[in-house]
């Protein structure tokens, strides 16, 4: 199972944005609040499975590859 690195601060930049609360963004991607306060302070060093990106990116309205670090 291939994961990747979700940006941490891009992945707040974008919930702020669309104003979201941790929760709200959990309850509309299908995932743990957790999960995305992990991802937004840097604290899943293990990276994301693909579907992961794809709820959240589908949650936030945005292309999955702009949660995605830079390399």
């Amino acid at each position: 199972m291939e994961k990747v690195q979700i940006d941490g601060s891009k992945l707040r930049e974008l919930r702020v944005s669309h104003w979201l609360e941790r929760q709200e963004l959990a309850d509309r991607a299908g995932i743990n609040r957790k999960t995305v306060e992990q991802i937004e302070g840097g604290k899943w060093p293990g990276g994301s499975r693909l579907s992961t990106v794809r709820k959240l990116a589908e949650a936030l309205e945005v292309e999955p590859h702009e949660l995605l670090e830079d390399k």
